[in-house]
């Protein structure tokens, strides 16, 4: 699937994430590069991978992130089919 996505602006999109040093330096740079929605968008979609991955329920992940139950299955297809990019950043966050 990464294939599909891979190209010259991409990988230099993926180098400038690479090279923010700290948490305000992220702010800054996704408040600039997008919109807040956007942001929000992929924030609740780690937390809903974080939650499918503790065996939560789907009525419980709408409840505490709001996103809706094909935005869960989606990432429950990623988290079983996908790249294993939730995986691998939950893996080292501790999760």
């Amino acid at each position: 699937m990464a294939k599909k996505i891979e190209n010259e602006l991409t990988d230099q999109f993926f180098d400038a994430i690479l090279e923010l040093e700290n948490r305000d330096e992220c702010y800054r740079f996704f408040t600039d590069v997008a919109t807040v929605g956007e942001i929000q968008a992929l924030s609740q979609r780690l937390e809903v991978a974080r939650m499918l991955r503790d065996d939560v329920t789907y009525e419980d992940i709408v409840d505490k992130t709001g996103v809706s139950t094909a935005t869960i299955s989606r990432v429950k297809r990623a988290l079983e089919y996908g790249e294993d990019g939730y995986n691998i950043i939950l893996d080292r966050m501790g999760y």
